[in-house]
């Protein structure tokens, strides 16, 4: 297996089928730059500046439509020593009533401390003096081309990926991706260097990464996202209303335990009914987010190479 640097001169502001930027084989990775909606200029643009610029499309040999493109998430390095927010809360995640008292939008820049791994606003607000949140590293947009040719804005998500800003997109996650085209056309950008459940402000704390991914084909289908940490398995669903994308989410889990875990539908509702745990990835954008996620300790594998619930 190879280990490719890649050096982008262009960005996107889709996932759809371009020119692919890299051939790689099944079981490479690649080590390439991600730079936030700041870091654009007029000679790395080959779009009109808009947010989430992505890197690629990584053609994968051997990916084919059905198949799923499992993404290992190796390391997501800031090379910058800043990032940016806006504030205040965004309006889709308050009431009505509440929205005529609001402030105009600011937007804020955010020192990134790789030494002492946390963050803390260049400016702090009166009662942050002290706020200094973890640095937690996150990929806010990745994914695969789309089936039908389409182009899907990085504002946005769907089954193939996109803007999702789930936090557990993390180092040590693996993520999988149903592939609708040959090679996948494998994208990603949007790195926070922290960010919470929602991403209620409308970014989390954007700025430029190194990424590190592996990239490998798995012969089987899935329908939505899914991904993989050392604790858990999750299952991810894109829509708006937020209850449809609970709903897909929940779907795909349903699935996941009968194909992989042996439990039919009634096996799988008790155990889900008790201790699964739903996390909202994104409720700013036009389709939100939902993760539904099982911990692996109330899972173990069958005998036959799956897994059963215990």
């Amino acid at each position: 297996m190879a280990t490719h640097r890649f050096r982008p001169t262009r960005y996107f502001n889709v996932l759809g089928t371009a020119e692919p930027c890299l051939r790689i084989a099944n079981g490479d990775t690649v080590v390439t730059d991600t730079i936030d909606a700041s870091g654009m200029d007029a000679q790395e643009m080959t779009v009109a500046s808009r947010p989430n610029p992505m890197t690629g499309p990584f053609f994968v040999e051997g990916a084919e439509p059905g198949d799923t493109l499992a993404v290992h998430i190796e390391r997501l390095t800031p090379s910058r020593s800043t990032g940016w927010t806006y504030s205040p809360l965004a309006l889709t995640v308050l009431d009505p009533a509440a929205i005529a008292d609001h402030p105009p939008q600011q937007r804020h820049v955010w020192e990134i401390d790789s030494k002492t791994r946390s963050v803390r606003l260049q400016e702090p607000a009166k009662g942050l003096e002290t706020f200094a949140p973890p640095l937690q590293p996150m990929i806010g947009c990745f994914g695969v081309a789309p089936a039908g040719g389409q182009a899907l804005s990085t504002a946005t998500s769907a089954q193939n990926g996109g803007n999702m800003d789930y936090r557990l997109f993390a180092p040590g996650t693996t993520a999988w991706f149903p592939i609708s085209v040959p090679g996948a056309l494998f994208y990603l950008g949007d790195g926070h260097a922290c960010q919470g459940d929602g991403e209620i402000v409308g970014t989390g704390i954007e700025t430029s990464f190194e990424m590190e991914v592996t990239l490998r084909v798995l012969k089987r289908t899935i329908t939505w996202p899914r991904g993989e940490t050392i604790d858990d398995i999750f299952t991810i669903g894109n829509a708006r209303p937020l209850d449809q994308a609970l709903q897909h989410a929940t779907t795909e889990m349903l699935r996941w335990l009968g194909e992989d875990y042996g439990l039919d539908a009634r096996a799988a509702s008790h155990l889900m009914g008790q201790v699964v745990r739903y996390d909202v990835g994104n409720v700013f954008n036009p389709a939100f987010t939902v993760a539904c996620r099982i911990a692996k300790r109330w899972l173990t594998k069958r005998q036959d190479g799956g897994s059963s619930g215990r």
